[in-house]
């Protein structure tokens, strides 16, 4: 056909070659917000413990962020949670981290001056409170665990702010009423195995890998957290008002749970950054946040539940100027 009609063929060429640019100009579009180069520079992720959501949801938003913006170097720092990322990024030792909503709130309440540089980015996925005790053990509630040896989780993590204000809503003293133990998820599960403490507590997005490989080794099993409790952490604290009762679903942990559902409390995770963060940075992180959480999703359980609609409700922490530059871009 090019032969006998050469301008048809050189015609049809230029027409498949418009129709590949408005492709790309579309491909362009989603990944390059506004049509602009990509952020470039270094930034600093504080994570969480080994073996943690927080960690390896960290490292799987590394790798989309280089596919989004190919100049910028992300350092993921590892951490003992919530608290400590809290912290970190006020104080300018991190640029963005998770923290759950709890640890935020209280970091502010305890009138830390830089709390008030602390900005919001994205609500991603809710923690919920594992108390994991071998099958065999006597212990079958909170109450149980007075005169015990306990892992509470790590000095600075959102686990030990949570685990502690459980036990006392059980009228356990935390420091004198049991044995506690510095156990994060990366030694907690090990250490019940082998008899070293009597339970240990996490508090994670569902499924842990952690607890997920201690059920399919060990014979263990959770205690429940009724909502009896939940309504005294409410009354105890003005920053428990981030904790809900709910249950964790059986699919959660099949080989434990057996098709039965688990009363616990669940508290909301946010990304969060600083008021001086470089807005359009920040827009950029926002729309990698929400774009890549089906790519996340496949390997991280809990960022499937990353939503556009939910993702702007970052309590107690107002909206980056960055964050709220994305969300307003698109709005229907």
């Amino acid at each position: 056909m090019s032969k006998l009609f050469p301008s048809l063929g050189r015609r049809r060429a230029l027409q498949g070659a418009a129709a590949g640019a408005v492709v790309l100009g579309l491909l362009l579009w989603w990944l390059l917000p506004l049509g602009e180069t990509p952020p470039s520079g270094t930034i600093v992720f504080s994570t969480g413990t080994p073996r943690g959501v927080y960690q390896e949801y960290g490292e799987r938003l590394r790798t989309a962020l280089g596919k989004d913006m190919p100049g910028l170097k992300v350092k993921l720092l590892d951490s003992a949670g919530s608290q400590e990322n809290v912290e970190r990024v006020a104080t300018g030792k991190a640029d963005f981290a998770i923290a759950a909503a709890d640890a935020v709130e209280t970091y502010a309440l305890r009138h830390r001056a830089d709390a008030g540089r602390l900005r919001g980015v994205a609500r991603l996925y809710d923690d919920y409170v594992q108390l994991v005790v071998a099958r065999d053990s006597k212990i079958q509630s909170v109450a149980d665990l007075r005169h015990r040896t306990v892992a509470t989780g790590l000095p600075d993590s959102g686990v030990r702010l949570i685990a502690n204000r459980v036990l006392r809503a059980a009228g356990i003293d935390p420091e004198n009423d049991i044995t506690p133990v510095a156990d994060g998820i990366d030694t907690g599960p090990a250490h019940l195995s082998q008899g070293r403490i009597d339970a240990f507590f996490w508090s994670g997005g569902l499924p842990t890998k952690g607890i997920r490989e201690l059920t399919r080794k060990s014979a263990v099993r959770f205690i429940p957290i009724d909502g009896a409790l939940v309504a005294k952490l409410h009354a105890a604290t003005q920053s428990a008002r981030y904790y809900r009762a709910t249950n964790m679903p059986e699919s959660a942990y099949p080989r434990v749970q057996h098709g039965s559902v688990v009363p616990t409390i669940a508290v909301s995770n946010l990304l969060m950054t600083r008021k001086d963060m470089d807005p359009r940075l920040t827009e950029w992180v926002t729309r990698t946040v929400i774009k890549s959480r089906d790519g996340i999703g496949a390997h991280v359980h809990s960022a499937q539940l990353v939503d556009l609609r939910t993702a702007i409700y970052t309590d107690p922490l107002p909206l980056q100027e960055g964050a709220r530059r994305y969300y307003r871009s698109v709005k229907p």
